[in-house]
Formats: structure tokens, sequence, C-alpha cells
């Protein structure tokens, strides 16, 4: 079990965020592996698209 300071404060460690209509998506902030390690950088990559509800598009 990873430390609980490196734990994704986003997704509780799960690696999923669910939205208002239950539906699970990758963590946008670790990657999906539910990890942030020391000096990892919490942006993302590149920019992502969201739709009108503020859903990340994939």
């Amino acid at each position: 079990m990873p430390h609980k300071d490196r734990i994704c404060k986003a997704c509780d460690g799960e690696g999923l965020l669910m939205d208002d209509e239950e539906w699970r998506y990758t963590c946008s902030v670790c990657g999906g592996d539910g990890i942030i390690d020391p000096g990892e950088s919490l942006k993302p990559s590149e920019p992502f698209s969201v739709d009108e509800m503020n859903r990340t598009l994939e």
C-alpha cells in the first residue's frame, strides 16, 4: 500500500473519478494509477477538452 502522502487526493487512490451521473473515468490528475510521485507534475501533459457539463472528452 502506498504511503498516504502519495495517494492522489482527487481520486482517493482509486485512479477513477465519477461525475454526477455516475459515469466513471480515468483520473486526469494522477493518470489513473492513484499515486502521485514526489516531484511529479500535477498538470496534464496536454490540454483536454470538456463538454458543456464540464466532462472530459476522449
